[in-house]
C-alpha cells in the first residue's frame, strides 16, 4: 500500500484555494448516516486544515436543517456565513449552529453557494474523509477537519489567533 502524500498546511495559499474534490465524505450521528458524498469542495488556507463543503442533496432525509436567525459571521474571503441547526428527526435531538453555509458568497467562492460545512468539535456526529475519522481543528472558531495526511503547525489552538 502506497503511503499517503503529506500536505503541509503552511504551504496552503492565502487567499484560500477552493477546489472540487472526489474524496468520500461521510458524517455519522449515532450510527445513522447524516451525510454521504463524493461531490464536495475543500477550501485550503495557510495554517488551516481543510474545510469541507458538502452539497445539500447529500443530507439524509432523517435529518432536518433549520436556519438559525441568531448567528452569522463574516469571512473576509467567502462572505457572510449562515448557520444551521440540525435535528435528528428519528430522535428529536437538535444540535445548534454547528453547520454553516454561504448563501451569497463572494465571487471567488460562488461554487459553494448553499453548500454545507460541518464542525467536527462539540457535536454528536463523527466526520470521515475516505474512511478516516477526522479530528477537529483546535479551538471553537474554525471548522477544519484534521486527517493523518496533514502536517505543520495549525491555527486554532492557544496562542495562534494572531498568525
Amino acid at each position: 500500500m502506497a503511503a499517503k502524500v503529506k500536505l503541509n498546511v503552511q504551504d496552503f495559499p492565502r487567499p484560500p484555494l477552493l477546489e472540487q474534490i472526489p474524496r468520500h465524505l461521510v458524517i455519522k450521528w449515532n450510527g445513522q448516516t447524516l451525510a454521504n458524498t463524493k461531490a464536495s469542495y475543500w477550501a485550503l488556507e495557510t495554517t488551516h486544515p481543510p474545510t469541507y463543503y458538502l452539497p445539500r442533496n447529500c443530507i439524509s432525509d432523517s435529518f432536518q436543517l433549520v436556519r438559525d436567525p441568531d448567528k452569522a459571521t463574516l469571512c473576509e474571503w467567502k462572505g457572510r456565513a449562515t448557520y444551521w441547526n440540525v435535528q435528528n428527526t428519528s430522535t428529536g435531538d437538535t444540535v445548534k449552529t454547528k453547520v454553516w453555509s454561504y448563501e451569497a458568497p463572494t465571487p471567488a467562492f460562488t461554487e459553494i453557494q448553499g453548500y454545507l460545512s460541518f464542525y467536527a468539535n462539540g457535536v454528536p456526529w463523527e466526520c470521515f474523509v475516505d474512511g478516516e475519522k477526522v479530528s477537529p481543528q483546535e479551538g471553537d472558531y474554525y471548522g477544519g477537519w484534521v486527517t493523518s495526511e496533514l502536517e505543520g503547525p495549525m491555527k486554532g489552538g492557544p496562542g495562534t489567533w494572531g498568525w
